[in-house]
């Protein structure tokens, strides 16, 4: 677990604390009738209390119905959705859009809620902010964050927030480390969330790893995925295999320390797909 809030732009000090675990499931890519709510029951089977979902996925009621199935209490489950980017446009477009999220949820109030990618209307990124903290304030959702912003997107939201992101969700792995951003995530009080630990599977062959798993005993996948862990981030692999749901939630057992050199240096800057980071 991790205890995640936003920094008071005023103060300086850190409020709406709360605890979230630091390792879950990513559900992107999961549109097959009954694919997300069979890995969501599975994983939460398996020992998983953290889904990460969002509204452009289309999977937010499959999302929700497993949860409400299941024996594990709602409040042991951390649910994270997303403001689709088209929908970033103004203040009432974001009250609208977490209210159809909740309701397509149907869990009661979403405990991390993330505008998906800096609005491409520069001027609609005030707004838009505030709406988000509005929906902390009324009690949609436990804590909000924002998800592929950059150093620069973050420091600008010093000019406009009241309070700053509880977390950043960005690509990280091991061959995509982002010093430099994740540092500003933290200096932003944020704490910074790893979307595709495995670079979208295009580099779980890759020499280096393998080498580093058979040192270790453990899968390729099991060393990336602890890697983000371990960096600090917050880390949601994503499966809808349920041997792979399995496997991906052992690697928080995995000791890398001993490699955790070769590790460092395999960054090389490989981003494996979308990146609103570099953007204006």
């Amino acid at each position: 677990m991790v205890t995640i809030g936003h920094k008071d732009t005023k103060t300086g000090e850190m409020t709406s604390e709360l605890e979230m675990p630091n390792f879950g499931l990513g559900v992107y890519l999961m549109k097959e009738p009954g694919e997300c709510k069979s890995a969501v029951s599975h994983a939460i089977n398996s020992g998983y209390r953290l889904i990460d979902t969002a509204m452009a996925y289309g999977n937010e009621e499959e999302v929700g119905q497993a949860i409400r199935e299941s024996d594990v209490p709602r409040e042991e489950i951390f649910v994270v959705t997303k403001l689709r980017r088209p929908h970033a446009t103004g203040y009432e477009e974001v009250l609208r859009r977490c209210r159809e999220s909740m309701e397509n949820l149907g869990i009661g109030p979403i405990d991390l809620y993330l505008v998906h990618a800096p609005p491409e209307d520069i001027t609609a990124r005030e707004p838009v902010w505030k709406a988000m903290e509005q929906c902390l304030e009324r009690g949609w959702v436990r804590s909000i964050g924002v998800s592929n912003y950059g150093n620069h997107h973050l420091e600008d939201m010093l000019n406009y927030a009241r309070i700053m992101p509880a977390v950043n969700q960005i690509e990280i792995n091991p061959w995509l480390q982002r010093p430099s951003l994740i540092s500003a995530t933290i200096e932003s009080g944020a704490t910074p969330m790893a979307y595709s630990p495995l670079a979208r599977g295009h580099k779980v062959r890759d020499p280096s790893l393998v080498q580093i798993a058979e040192i270790l005993g453990c899968t390729p996948a099991q060393v990336a995925i602890k890697w983000c862990i371990d960096s600090g981030a917050i880390t949601i692999p994503k499966s809808s295999n349920p041997d792979r749901i399995v496997e991906n939630f052992h690697s928080q057992n995995i000791d890398i320390t001993p490699v955790m050199e070769q590790l460092q240096s395999m960054d090389e800057n490989y981003v494996s797909g979308w990146d609103p980071t570099v953007e204006i």
